[in-house]
């Protein structure tokens, strides 16, 4: 497995959070490293896109029936649009390269902070394309929610909750750490081919993309950091 943070360039919170991030790993011990990513910046974003051959497909305001899949697609509050763009490509080279290198590769954002001591083999053998292991609370809607259910289960890897209404799309308690096999890299890949790109925390939902799984302990948290995508 490889792990990387998501950085981006030139950006003081971005990269004191990856300091932030760096210093727990070390804390609690991983023996792995974090690897810095450079995000693709909001000034890079549609150059990156079209390289790509990618589409957005998403509102930028109100809600909408996504026809090819029957999910709602609510709108993200989003100031600049590109920095929302550029969080999905982020991902999604990460993605691509998880795929086109075929390993397994942990992405953090650089808002994540480790908690505990993470041993990713067990996650890696289990049965799960895309893994979460963050705190959902202050991560994600309905926090509480998605934090119960999961801690009300006895396994210790076990599938993304329901939170919400069936055309929700629902995954992760936020993309700010997961582990993605290549499979599930394929799959998100063909995901973003047939229905365009999302973000990414909403074209990764269950209702898409098959073996999606959440860790009971939560390996991760958000330290809180200023938003540097709805800004």
């Amino acid at each position: 497995m490889n792990a990387y943070s998501i950085v981006i360039p030139n950006n003081k919170v971005s990269f004191e959070g990856y300091e932030t991030l760096i210093k727990s790993s070390e804390k609690v011990k991983n023996d792995f490293e974090v690897e810095k990513f450079d995000a693709v910046t909001a000034d890079l974003a549609d150059t990156v896109f079209k390289g790509n051959g990618l589409k957005w497909n998403y509102p930028w305001e109100g809600e909408t029936v996504d026809l090819l899949t029957g999910l709602v697609k609510r709108s993200y509050p989003t100031t600049y649009k590109e920095r929302r763009m550029a969080c999905f490509a982020s991902h999604y080279l990460l993605w691509y390269k998880s795929f086109r290198e075929d390993v397994p590769i942990l992405v953090l954002e650089h808002d994540a902070v480790f908690v505990h001591k993470l041993d990713p083999d067990q996650l890696i053998d289990s049965k799960y394309n895309v893994i979460g292991i963050n705190n959902p609370l202050m991560a994600t809607r309905r926090a509480k929610k998605f934090f119960d259910t999961v801690k009300g289960k006895k396994e210790e890897i076990q599938p993304i909750p329901d939170i919400d209404d069936f055309n929700v799309p629902q995954g992760l308690a936020g993309n700010s750490a997961y582990i993605i096999k290549p499979k599930g890299a394929e799959e998100l890949i063909m995901a973003v081919e047939k229905y365009g790109a999302w973000p990414n925390d909403a074209i990764m939902c269950k209702q898409l993309i098959p073996n999606m799984g959440v860790t009971r302990r939560f390996y991760t948290k958000v330290q809180g950091l200023p938003s540097t995508t709805t800004g």
